[in-house]
C-alpha cells in the first residue's frame, strides 16, 4: 500500500447522498480476474454516455477536477452491494481520499483494508467544506494525517481517526503488515509456548 502522511491536491464536490456501489464500479466492470481496468469503470454510466462519450457535465470529465486527489462526497457513500472493486477503481483512478459525514459500514472498512483514506466529519465542516471546494479555484486541499487536520480553501478543519487505521496508512501497511512488525514477538511467544507445551508439536 502507498503511504499517506501529508497530501495535497484538487476536492471534487460529489454532494449526492446515497451514492452506492453499483454507481461507483457498475457490474460489467466485475468480471475480470484481476483488478485491471477498474479506472475506467469508476463512475462509468456518470461519466459516459451509451456511446462511450465522456459526459462534459459530469466534475471529473472538467478540466478544473479531471485530477482530483480527493472526494467530496455525501451522506452514506458506498452503500449497497460489498464489492471491493469499487475502492480499488477510486484508488485506480488516483483518489487518496474521501470526505464525507458518513460512509456504509462495508464500504468504509475495505477503504481501510486498501489504503483509501475515508474521513469522517461533522454535518457543519461537511457543510463548510462542500460550499468552499464548490468552487474551482479554492478547491486545492491538504491532508495532513500526521495533525489529523485537513487545510486549505480558507479552511482548518481537525477530523478523527482511529489511531491503529492511522498508523497503518502512515506506514503504508495494510492489517497483515501491521502484525508483521510484530513478528519477533509473536516468534517469542510461539517457541516459549511450544517449550511450555512440548505435546502441541
Amino acid at each position: 500500500m502507498e503511504a499517506f502522511v501529508n497530501v495535497t491536491g484538487t476536492v471534487a464536490p460529489l454532494p449526492a447522498a446515497n451514492v452506492d456501489t453499483d454507481v461507483i464500479m457498475p457490474k460489467q466492470f466485475l468480471k475480470g480476474v484481476d483488478r485491471s481496468g477498474l479506472k475506467e469503470g469508476l463512475f462509468h454510466n456518470l461519466r459516459f454516455d451509451q456511446h462511450g462519450n465522456e459526459r462534459p457535465d459530469f466534475i471529473l470529465n472538467t478540466p478544473e477536477w479531471r485530477d482530483a486527489k480527493f472526494l467530496a462526497v455525501g451522506p452514506n457513500f458506498g452503500c449497497g452491494s460489498s464489492r471491493e472493486h469499487a475502492v480499488w477503481g477510486l484508488m485506480q483512478y488516483g483518489i487518496r481520499a474521501l470526505i464525507g459525514t458518513t460512509f456504509a459500514g462495508i464500504f468504509f472498512d475495505n477503504c481501510a483494508r486498501n489504503g483509501l483514506l475515508a474521513i469522517t466529519m461533522p454535518e457543519d465542516g461537511m457543510d463548510s467544506l462542500m460550499q468552499a471546494v464548490s468552487s474551482s479555484e479554492a478547491s486545492t486541499l491538504t491532508i495532513d494525517l500526521q495533525d489529523q487536520s485537513i487545510i486549505g480553501a480558507g479552511l482548518n478543519l481537525p477530523f478523527d481517526i482511529d489511531p491503529m487505521l492511522k498508523s497503518g496508512l502512515m506506514m503504508g501497511l495494510d492489517a497483515i503488515g501491521q502484525t508483521l512488525t510484530f513478528r519477533d514477538e509473536i516468534l517469542a511467544f510461539q517457541n516459549k509456548r511450544l517449550l511450555e507445551n512440548p505435546w502441541l508439536i
